[in-house]
Order: C-alpha cells, then sequence, then structure tokens
C-alpha cells in the first residue's frame, strides 16, 4: 500500500493541507488579535459618542434598513462613516479572510469526511485511514485544530467586537453581495458566545459544547477519533520515556487533544463515568493543569465543573492527599536532579568519553529535569487559576507549600537544564559528524599495531628479548585482516566481531605468557582500547538527539514564560553575563515552534514563511523584552554620569594655577564617572556574549540586539522629556514658551552631550542614532497631529516612523492637541495672535498692543531649533500648512454661506459693481458709493477679519521659521544650502525653457525629482510660503469686488505711524497690518491671477477717485484711507516680489514717489 503522506496519494494529502491550513489559520488569529482597531471595543465615552451610531452588532441584521436610513437622515453621521469606511476597510477586511477561513476550514473537513465515506478516495475508508500511524494522526489534528480555533478566537477576539466587525465588513464591502459569499453561515459560526476572558468573568451555560456543535459533524468520526485517543499512543511518545511515572507526561499532547475532543461529544463529560475514570487514569492521574495550543493553559478542576462525570472522575486526581504526594515528590525531584545538572555543568566534566559511556544516565537526568519543570510551572501558574475560586486556590496554597516552591530556583533549573540540554545536543552532534571519519581510524590504528606485533614475532624487528614464533605472527596477521574487515554500514555485526576480537586479544595475552613482556602488552592494550571506541563509536546513534528534542519540549510555557521575565532581567541586571544561560533557555523555547510548523512544511504550504515569522518575531520581541534590561540599566547610569558632568565636575581652564591643582582634581566625582562607565560596558559585554543566535528563521545578532534596545530606551526617554517638558499653562502671564523651551534644551542637550560620551564605550555610532531616532520621534508626532486634519488617517501599523521593535511612545492628549507639537504650535499662535500683539516687520517682533511691552521675536525661532533642530522646525511649518489649509477650507465655506447666499449682499455688490464699471474710469461722488457699500455689508466683516488675519498670522510664522532654516543650513551645512539652491534654480530655468519651447525636456509624470526636492528646500529654508497653493478653488462670482470692500472697511481702524507703518487706532478694535496684507495676499494667490489684477484695478481706482474728489474740493490734507490704499498696494508689491511696474499700472507713479513726503 502507498505511504499515505506521499506526494500520489491524494487521500494523505487532502487532509495533510486542511492540517497544514488549521496551524496557519491559529497563527493568523494570534497575529491579528494584537491589532484590533480601539474603536470597535467601544470602551471609552469618547468613543461610544462619536462612533456609536455607526457601529453596530449583529442587532443590525434584524432591519439594516432602519439603521441606514437613521444615517442617511445626517449627513455628518454619513460623513463620519464614510471617513471610518476609508480608515478601517482594509483592516476589517483582513480580520474578515480570517474568519472566513475558520468557517472554510470546517467545511472542507467535512467535506473530506463525505468523500471518505463515499469512497471518492479508493481503497480508503476512514476505518483504513484510522488504522495507518499517519492518517490517525492527522485526522485526529484536523478536528483538534478546529477546537482550538475557536477557542483561541473567543478567547483573542471578543464576541461583541467580533460582531462589530462582521457588520462592518458587510455594510462597507463590495465582495459581501458576490454569490460566492457565505456571509450567513460565517456570522452564524462567529456570534458572540457571550464568553469573556477578563479575570473574574463567569463562564456562559453550556460553553463551549454549544459553540463547537455551531456546524455539525459527523458524529461516527468523533467518537471514532476519542476511541483512538482513549486506546493509542497515537505520536509513540511512549518510547521516549520509559519510566511509568513520566507517562503523562509522554501523553501530554494526546491529552490536550482530547481535552478540546471531548467538548464535540459532551455527553462522555456529563454521563460516560466508566469511560472518564478511564481518560482520567490515564492522562490525568497526577496533572491537571496542561497546555492546550502554543502554551494555552487550562485548569481542569475549572473547566469540568459543570460536567458530572468529568468532575467525579477527576476527584480523584484532585484529592489533597493526592496533590501533596504530587507536590513532596515533585519537590524532591527536582531538587535531586538539579544537583545532578550542576555537577555535570562543571567545566571540564562533560568529556567525550564520559558522554558516550553514560548517555542513557544523562537522559534520565534529562527526562526528569523537564517532567519536573513542566509539572511545577504548569501547576503554580497564576494564569491556571481564578482567585475568585476556592478550591482551586486551596489546591494552588497546597502545592505551593509543599513543593516548597520558589520561582528563582525553579527558574534556575531552566537555566541549568536549557544549559545542559544545548551542550550536549552541540556535543552529539559534532561526535555524528565525525562518527564515521573517528570510527575508520580506530580501525586502521588497531589494525596496524596487530600488523606491527606480527612482524615482531617474525624476529625481524629488533623488539628486545623477543622470540621469533611463527604461529603467534600468523595469528596476529589474522587478527589484523579481521579488524581491517570491520563494515561500517552493517554495525551490529561489526559490534558483535568486535566484541569477540576483544576477547581472543586478552585470551592471547594469558595463554602464550606474554604478560611478561611490558612492550608487547601494551601493544595488545592500545588495540583492545581502539576496538572499545569503535564500539562505543558506533552507538552514537540519531534517535538520542531525537528523545532529547522530544524530551526537551518547552511549547507549555509559550505563554507561562512572562512570569519569569522580573527574575531573569534581575538576574541580568546583577550579572550581565547571564545573557549567555539565557540564550540557551531561548533557542529551547524556539523548539515550540516545531509544533504548529511540522504539518506546514510536511504539505509543503506557502504559509511557511509566515507563520514562522510570526512565532519567531513573537519570539524575538520576547528575547527584546528580557533583554531590554541591559540598555534601561545603562541609562539609569548614564543620568548619574550627566549629572556629574554637568553640575560636580569643572570644566578645566586651559591655564591653571599650580596650587589650584588640587581642586580641579576632584578625584572623588571622577572616580564615580569612571566607575559608572565601567559599570555601562560591563552591561555592552554581557550582552555581547549572547553570539549571533538563529531563532525559529530570524537571526540575532547581539550587536543588533543592544543597539536596537539603547534606541528604544533613549526614544522612550526623549520622547517622554518632549512631552512633560511641552506643557504650557494658556493663563499664565508671561507665557511659558520660553522659559520651557530653554529648560528643555538643556535636557535635551544633557541626553546629547551623554551620548556622545558613551558612544565609545559601547560601540555605537551615538550622534547617527541621536538624529535618526529624535527626528523619528518628532517626525511622527507631527504625523499624528496632522492626522486631526486629514479624512484618511494615518493608522500606526501604517506610519513609516513607527516601529514594532522602537516603538514611539504616545501619551495621552493634555488638551485639543494630540502631541507636544500640537501644544508648541498653538501657544506660538495663541501668544502671537494679531487681537492681541502687534507685528513690526521690520524688527520681526511681536509687540503687546495695549502695554506696547515685547512678547516674542525672531529668538523664538532659534530656540525652537536648538531645542528640537531642524526636525522640529521643519515639522512646525508642515503642521502650519495643515492650519492654513483647513483656514482657507472654513474661509470658502464661510463666504458660500455669507455672501453668496445673502440676497441683500448679492444686490449691494451688483449696485457696486455698476457705478465702478469700467474700472479704468473715476468713480463719481466715490465717497458715497463706497460707504454705502460697507455699511450695506457691515455685519460680514468681523467673521472674514478674523479668517483673513488667521492666515496672515500663520504666514508670518511660515516666513520665520524658512528665514530660521535658511540661515542655519548657510551656517551648519554651507555646501549642502549652496548645492540645494543651484539645483532648484537650474531646474526652475530647465521648466521655463521648456515653457517657452516645448520641445526642450520636462520631467515626466512617474519622475519624482521635484517632490523629493521640494522636501530638501523645504527643510533648508529655500522657498517663499507666500508662493504655496493651499487649495483647489473654484470660480467665485463677486470674489475681487468683496476683498476690496474688506480692505477699504478696514482702513479706518488703522493709522499710518512714521517709524512703524500702519498701526492699529484703538486696541479695544484690533487689527493687526502686517497679518492683514498676507492673508489677502495668500487668498487671492489661490485664484485665478484675474481676479488679483480686478483686485488691484479697484484699489487703483478707490486712490484715483479718493484723489480726484480731495482736489476738486480743496482739501489740503492727502485722506487716511487712500494713504493706507497706497501702503497696501507698497507692501503688496514689497512681500510677492513683484516689479512696481505693476501697481504704476492702477496708480500714476507721481502719486507714488509723493505721497509719504505729503505725510
Amino acid at each position: 500500500m502507498l505511504d499515505f503522506l506521499a506526494e500520489n496519494n491524494l487521500c494523505g494529502q487532502a487532509i495533510l493541507r486542511i492540517v497544514s491550513c488549521g496551524n496557519a489559520i491559529i497563527a493568523e488569529v494570534l497575529r491579528l488579535s494584537e491589532f484590533i482597531p480601539a474603536v470597535f471595543r467601544l470602551k471609552d465615552r469618547a468613543d461610544q459618542q462619536r462612533y456609536g451610531d455607526i457601529i453596530f452588532d449583529f442587532s443590525y441584521f434584524k432591519g439594516p434598513e432602519f439603521w441606514e436610513s437613521k444615517l442617511e437622515a445626517k449627513p455628518e453621521l454619513q460623513d463620519l462613516d464614510e471617513e471610518f469606511r476609508e480608515n478601517n476597510i482594509e483592516i476589517v477586511t483582513r480580520f474578515y479572510l480570517a474568519f472566513q477561513s475558520v468557517h472554510k476550514y470546517i467545511v472542507d473537513l467535512n467535506r473530506y469526511l463525505d468523500d471518505l465515506n463515499e469512497g471518492v478516495y479508493i481503497q480508503h475508508t476512514l476505518e483504513t485511514v484510522l488504522l495507518n500511524e499517519d492518517g490517525k494522526q492527522l485526522l485526529c489534528e484536523a478536528l483538534y485544530l478546529y477546537g482550538v480555533m475557536l477557542l483561541v478566537i473567543d478567547q483573542k477576539i471578543e464576541g461583541e467586537v467580533r460582531e462589530r466587525m462582521l457588520v462592518s465588513y458587510y455594510r462597507y464591502s463590495a465582495a459581501r453581495s458576490s454569490a460566492d459569499s457565505n456571509m450567513d453561515d460565517i456570522c452564524k459560526l462567529l456570534r458572540s458566545t457571550g464568553y469573556s476572558s477578563q479575570p473574574g468573568a463567569k463562564r456562559p451555560p453550556n460553553y463551549p459544547e454549544s459553540y463547537f456543535q455551531r456546524v455539525p459533524i459527523n458524529e461516527t468520526f468523533i467518537s471514532m477519533v476519542i476511541g483512538r485517543l482513549r486506546s493509542d499512543d497515537i505520536y509513540n511518545q511512549v518510547s521516549a520515556y520509559p519510566l511509568p511515572e513520566h507517562r503523562s507526561t509522554a501523553l501530554a499532547n494526546q491529552a490536550a487533544m482530547l481535552y478540546v475532543i471531548l467538548y464535540f461529544e459532551p455527553s462522555i463529560l456529563h454521563t460516560h463515568q466508566a469511560k472518564m475514570r478511564e481518560i482520567v487514569d490515564k492522562y490525568f492521574p497526577d496533572n491537571w493543569v496542561i497546555s492546550i495550543y502554543m502554551g494555552i493553559t487550562v485548569n481542569l478542576a475549572d473547566a469540568w465543573e459543570p460536567y458530572k462525570a468529568a468532575k467525579t472522575a477527576l476527584n480523584n486526581t484532585l484529592d489533597l492527599s493526592n496533590v501533596k504526594e504530587q507536590a513532596s515528590r515533585y519537590a524532591g525531584v527536582s531538587e535531586k536532579v538539579h544537583a545532578q545538572v550542576q555537577q555535570f555543568l562543571k567545566e571540564g566534566y562533560l568529556r567525550e568519553e564520559m558522554l558516550l559511556d553514560n548517555i542513557p544516565r544523562m537522559l534520565n537526568c534529562l527526562r526528569d529535569c523537564n517532567v519536573a519543570i513542566r509539572w511545577l510551572m504548569l501547576h503554580t501558574a497564576d494564569s491556571a487559576c481564578d482567585p475568585n475560586n476556592k478550591r482551586l486556590r486551596q489546591i494552588k496554597d497546597q502545592i505551593l507549600a509543599d513543593s516548597r516552591y520558589n520561582p528563582k530556583i525553579l527558574f534556575q533549573l531552566l537555566l541549568d537544564t536549557a544549559q545542559f540540554e544545548f551542550i550536549l545536543k552541540e556535543m552529539f552532534k559534532q561526535m555524528l559528524s565525525e562518527k564515521q571519519s573517528k570510527w575508520e581510524h580506530h580501525k586502521q590504528e588497531g589494525s596496524e599495531r596487530m600488523a606491527e606485533l606480527a612482524d615482531v614475532f617474525s624476529g625481524v624487528k629488533p623488539l628486545t628479548r623477543v622470540e621469533k614464533n611463527e604461529n603467534l605472527q600468523a595469528w596476529f596477521r589474522e587478527i589484523s585482516k579481521q579488524i581491517l574487515s570491520l563494515n561500517y554500514d552493517d554495525s551490529t555485526a561489526a559490534g558483535r566481531k568486535t566484541v569477540q576480537l576483544i576477547q581472543a586479544l586478552e585470551e592471547v595475552q594469558e595463554f602464550h605468557q606474554l604478560e611478561s613482556n611490558l612492550q608487547v602488552c601494551q601493544f595488545l592494550a592500545d588495540t583492545r582500547k581502539f576496538l572499545h571506541q569503535m564500539i562505543r563509536t558506533i552507538n552514537i546513534k540519531e534517535e538520542v538527539l531525537i528523545t532529547m528534542q522530544i524530551v526537551g519540549d518547552l511549547s507549555f510555557a509559550w505563554q507561562l514564560i512572562d512570569s519569569f521575565t522580573s527574575i531573569m532581567q534581575e538576574s541580568i541586571r546583577v550579572n550581565p553575563s547571564m545573557v549567555t544561560k539565557l540564550r540557551a533557555t531561548f533557542l529551547k523555547l524556539a523548539s515550540a515552534l516545531d509544533l504548529p510548523l511540522l504539518r506546514i512544511n510536511q504539505a509543503n504550504s506557502p504559509d511557511l514563511l509566515s507563520v514562522s515569522q510570526y512565532y519567531s518575531g513573537e519570539l524575538v520581541s520576547y528575547v527584546r523584552k528580557v533583554l531590554q534590561i541591559i540598555p534601561e540599566s545603562m541609562f539609569t547610569s548614564l543620568l548619574k554620569i550627566i549629572k556629574l558632568q554637568t553640575h560636580d565636575i569643572m570644566e578645566v581652564p586651559t591655564r591653571l594655577d599650580k596650587d589650584k591643582l588640587r581642586d580641579y582634581a576632584q578625584l572623588g566625582p571622577r572616580y564615580e564617572v569612571a566607575k559608572l562607565t565601567h559599570a555601562i560596558s560591563i552591561f555592552t559585554e554581557g550582552i555581547l556574549m549572547m553570539k549571533t543566535t538563529l531563532v525559529g528563521i530570524i537571526k540575532v545578532d547581539p550587536k543588533q540586539l543592544l543597539e536596537d534596545g539603547i534606541r528604544k530606551e533613549l526614544v522612550k526617554r526623549v520622547a517622554f522629556a518632549l512631552h512633560r517638558g511641552l506643557i504650557f499653562n494658556p493663563r499664565a502671564k508671561p507665557s511659558e514658551l520660553m522659559p520651557k523651551l530653554k529648560e528643555l534644551g538643556a535636557t535635551m542637550d544633557g541626553f546629547h552631550r551623554s551620548f556622545e560620551y558613551i558612544q565609545d564605550y559601547v560601540s555605537i555610532y551615538g550622534l547617527k542614532i541621536w538624529q535618526e531616532e529624535v527626528s523619528r520621534i518628532i517626525n511622527y508626532n507631527v504625523e499624528q497631529e496632522c492626522n486631526n486634519f486629514l479624512r484618511t488617517k494615518i493608522q500606526d501599523w501604517q506610519s513609516m516612523y513607527q516601529s514594532t521593535h522602537i516603538p514611539i511612545p504616545k501619551f495621552a492628549p493634555v488638551d485639543e492637541s494630540i502631541t507636544f507639537i500640537g501644544r508648541l504650535c498653538r501657544e506660538i499662535l495663541r501668544i502671537t495672535d494679531p487681537k492681541m500683539t502687534c507685528y513690526i516687520d521690520q524688527l520681526n517682533t511681536w509687540y503687546d498692543m495695549k502695554t506696547h511691552q515685547e512678547v516674542t521675536s525672531s529668538r523664538l525661532f532659534s530656540e525652537i531649533q536648538n531645542t528640537l533642530g531642524t526636525f522640529g522646525l521643519n515639522g512646525l511649518d508642515r503642521l502650519l500648512c495643515f492650519m492654513i489649509v483647513k483656514e482657507l477650507q472654513n474661509f470658502l465655506s464661510m463666504f458660500q454661506k455669507i455672501i453668496l447666499r445673502d440676497r441683500t449682499v448679492q444686490d449691494t455688490l451688483k449696485t457696486l459693481m455698476n457705478a465702478v464699471s469700467p474700472l479704468k474710469s473715476i468713480v463719481a461722488n466715490s465717497s458715497k458709493a463706497y460707504l454705502s457699500a460697507i455699511t450695506k455689508t457691515q455685519k460680514i466683516w468681523t467673521s472674514y477679519l478674523d479668517a483673513i488675519m488667521k492666515v496672515g498670522q500663520m504666514q508670518i510664522l511660515r516666513q520665520q521659521i524658512a528665514n530660521e532654516l535658511n540661515s542655519s543650513c548657510r551656517f551648519d551645512s554651507r555646501h549642502l544650502a549652496a548645492a540645494l539652491d543651484n539645483l532648484n534654480k537650474a531646474l526652475l530655468a530647465d521648466i521655463e525653457a521648456h515653457y517657452r519651447d516645448p520641445s526642450l525636456p520636462y520631467p515626466k509624470e512617474d519622475n519624482t525629482l521635484l517632490y523629493e526636492i521640494t522636501a530638501y528646500l523645504e527643510a533648508a529654508g529655500i522657498h517663499n510660503p507666500l508662493n504655496k497653493i493651499y487649495i483647489t478653488t473654484k470660480r467665485l462670482p463677486y470674489f475681487p469686488v468683496v476683498n476690496f470692500l474688506f480692505l477699504i472697511a478696514q482702513l479706518p481702524k488703522l493709522q499710518y505711524n512714521k517709524n512703524l507703518g500702519m498701526v492699529c487706532r484703538k486696541p479695544a478694535d484690533p487689527v493687526d497690518w502686517p497679518p492683514l496684507v498676507l492673508g489677502l495676499l495668500t487668498l487671492l494667490k489661490q485664484f485665478h491671477s484675474r481676479y488679483t489684477q480686478q483686485f488691484l484695478a479697484l484699489i487703483g481706482q478707490f486712490i484715483r477717485s479718493t484723489m480726484e474728489q480731495c482736489t476738486s474740493q480743496k482739501m489740503p490734507e492727502m485722506p487716511a484711507d487712500a494713504v493706507g490704499a497706497l501702503l497696501f498696494l507698497e507692501d503688496y508689491v514689497r512681500y510677492t516680489k513683484l516689479p512696481r511696474k505693476v501697481a504704476e499700472a492702477h496708480v500714476p507713479n507721481f502719486i507714488f514717489d509723493e505721497f509719504r513726503t505729503v505725510l
């Protein structure tokens, strides 16, 4: 009959694929459970209020039309729903595919069983497959994995969350309506069970059997699988554990399978007393806490509480006298074997001969160690004992007392066992690889010795006083031939023959009185020794390694090991070289990966990589977590060094008086610094001793681990310093901005200096790490802050700045800003508010309107540059861009609302347009025409002014930032600044040339050059924020005339001052000139240039008409409004860097030249 797992055996391959798929699904569910978007839990009030109306559970399916109509009634809800869909559809789809694969798994398994029954696989029926060793293993695993899958989903993804995700998928996805979609079945299978994984939560009635019966499975199949598991040792594990007291450990995997599968036939648990007694006697006579899959533990005393037969059967095991006996026994065993292992681990004890002679003894010791560790770890685990259950607590207390449980001692035993196992395996692998060459070498040596003896007895070779003896000569020749004829491949025959040869050599020594000749004796003894070595060598078998692999399985501790983290970290802190021993423990843990990967590998499934990557990744994350104590301890020492260097140790001057030498020596503090530095280098040494290790499929390089750990600790501390340092009290007078920036600057400088100091002692590139990580923190926070302005948010797992190994911590928001960069930006906006302050352009300084005190100046941006670096300023600039876009969008919607939907305003504008056209003419009776238009539109200007001034204020800040960036770039990296400047000019020249002659080249659509160079230019401050287009706009009627009216409506609030230019008349009615000009300029820039032309023409006409009126009325003074309008034109030309001709097209140039002399 064909091998069941052969490639061409369809029956075997089909079930193997199903089982392989089952293991992959569990890994995917575990992976996804860490990425559940928090909003689906609806835990906090804010989420409930915001998303409560768009996230539904299965009650939605009772009347979808009702819920959808509720949504459609409110446009803002629809908008939120659409935004939620855009942000979450990708992750929701991934969850749905995982849920779908669970349903597909059980459908495939049922179809396979039907095919078996209908005889689709010729020669194979359910009975014959269960008779085959591989067949019965796979069938049992297929059902068991389905049970595990359901339990894992319920444990990791709560029922309510599953329902909300499925409904969201149903509402948002287009795929749900396709014919092959089985949405209904998936919803039936995965609807909430009422189970909660929270500690102390009550278990729902009939759980999990009712959950397991949601998709019916062939009952004959279930009972036959249970029968096989009850009677057979399906994995032949007992051979690896010959001792009877180890039987329950040998069958532990099978016991876990049986535990899960019994829920598919709960009647056994309820009523079949005899069967349950047989199961408990075979599998659970001395254990009741079991690991069901990759470290998920279950306490049978709790799990079987509702089932009568199971509970009764288990009572013998849980009898306090039995608990006491088991606990005391394992306490004794663990003490005894620990002493043995420590003896074996002594330097120089484990030698090759010693190992070869004592293989059984060593293996027994390993078995005892692993069984004791398993029992003690499982039965003392907190996760397996519900603290509210009195009986469980009592049993656990009894165990802790009787086993004299001490987690540190247990952990030490685990460490030593892992180390012992690791050394044994390495030695064995080495011996196996050299087995044949050694055997051949000993054979050759033995044969040569015999040949030499034969020569001695021929009388030719001069060996003192040996007489010629032809019989012995012939006999030794024969023995030499016999030794040479031994065949390595036929080890059994060779072994017997070798034993006979040894006997013959002993006999020849006695019968031929050869003892008297020492040299002959020596030759014989040597040969016997070689023959002994050959027997030993031939006994090195692969089976020993396999047994060690089976015995050393640590998959039960996949999750429990976490409870030992603090002990591991403490021991590393005390003794950093401990890391080498931990390496063996991590490798032992990695053996747990064999369990889920075995079948995936056998099936040649493409899932092999992703599943092994997931489990290896989890393990590497755990290794990082344990070893993070090293960077943590290093940073603690670093902080002390910083403190000593900044506060205690004085800088030694270049010239020093002799009598002051003692004061500057400061031996105490310097000794302290040396001691702390030494401690840091010892920690580094500790982690580097770990050697490069393959954990699963991920290569762990200790140097990389150390660097990542240092980065992680640095990020944690810097992010916290930034978060804590930039929290402002908006009521503080004067603002806390500068003092806080100075204080934070000192903190960052301390980090920077200490990092520079330490880099040589730990052999890392300090400056590179510092710049990379600080830029990452700031960019990430800017990205999170800008999410506020985006519809499609950038989630953490999509962010290019966030990382799983070196995560940037998130802090709860303190005010409306999400991060420190938002708080900094809003504080700057608050203190430079144009309603409170007046900006003097020539001085780059803001003054308080009422008290005329300086509020802040361009020094603020130098301070930010010192504290947060270029990245901070650049991030601030990006955030201001988003804010300007938001303001401009708000402005447009306001324009629509208060101007285009208001009839009276439109009529006024129409009348004014008729009065002023054509624009080249002079308006008759101008003051009346303009005044009546302003009076009728008075109510709209307040909100208009707010919007314009906000945009103008942000543009001033952007200019200041660009200025600071540009000057620091020219100082610190002048080559970069020059190169960027030249490249920028060259590109612009090429583009202009292309527009003049389209045959010349131009960057193509897919060329990212322009996009990339922009980022560089903005970072170097080589750009003009006033020329930026922030939003796309449509045509707006009356737009130029509205802006013109707005400007002349504001002019009476301002007055001209010879030293300061235009300033506010009354602080009670605040208007600040530069933000007003820049705001209008930015707004006009967003529209077609003809609007700007029209706007400037209207101003020109206003100046000409006003001047005309004042000359005709013979007024000696120039009207203030005309002065204001002229100054606006002047500033407009100055800011836009346009030629003065633009303004002179609308106003005669002699007025421009002369108006200041009149003032």
